[in-house]
């Protein structure tokens, strides 16, 4: 058997490979997950901010707010799903569930006046959303007191990473809103609690979707609402 000696040439050329060796396992290890350091919270609360001007800009806005269920024997808000301005207005479909039935409605909303039809009416008429612990859907989309308020009154925010939907790649953003802000958009939360809020927002710091957890009805527990807005160009 002949065996062969290493010769000072191989030396040369695997000494230089170590370095670089190192450092691509480090590049690939810093793609594979998260660099570990804080973001600082001003710039997650610019973030949102941009996110919140872009929707009060907008001259119409999609709106989808809904729960998976509620709590056994509540009646509240089940979803919401339509289009709006800032007048504030809306025009959509609406279901709550009361006495454990899901009842569904079309729905008008503008001037703080709500008008619903149901399946088996003739006709639109003018209902109280709050008997039913629901929000006047209009009032979601009012720049000051509606649905984009919380994107600048969260408190303790902090970064949640990336995520993606589909092919976009989203940056989350976490924290908590006190219960009296989140009364102002469903009215029966209980405004002595905390909720917890997650953001998510693209590249261009355009809001993709949040999520509101809590106790956003007394006879019942933690409810999670998932709110979309898109706006038109």
């Amino acid at each position: 058997m002949i065996h062969r000696r290493p010769c000072k040439t191989d030396h040369v050329r695997t000494r230089p490979l170590i370095p670089v060796l190192i450092a691509a396992a480090l590049v690939l290890g810093g793609c594979s997950g998260s660099s570990g350091g804080k973001i600082d919270p001003s710039k997650l609360a610019a973030r949102l901010a941009t996110a919140k001007q872009t929707l009060d800009a907008a001259e119409t806005i999609n709106i989808s707010l809904a729960t998976g269920k509620l709590p056994s024997g509540v009646t509240g808000l089940l979803s919401a799903k339509g289009v709006g301005n800032h007048t504030p207005a809306f025009k959509g479909k609406v279901t709550v569930i009361t006495g454990g039935t899901s009842l569904g409605a079309d729905v008008i909303a503008v001037g703080g006046k709500v008008y619903a039809k149901t399946s088996f009416a003739p006709g639109y008429l003018s209902i109280d959303p709050a008997s039913l612990k629901a929000p006047d859907p209009a009032s979601l989309l009012d720049a000051d007191t509606g649905i984009t308020q919380i994107l600048t009154k969260t408190q303790k925010l902090s970064d949640g990473g990336k995520s993606r939907d589909g092919s976009d790649v989203l940056s989350t953003i976490k924290g908590s809103l006190p219960g009296s802000v989140v009364r102002t958009i469903i009215p029966s939360a209980d405004a002595a609690r905390t909720f917890t809020v997650t953001y998510r927002l693209d590249a261009k710091n355009v809001l993709r979707d949040v999520t509101l957890a809590g106790k956003f009805y007394p006879d019942g527990g933690n409810v999670t609402y998932t709110v979309k807005l898109t706006t038109s160009d």
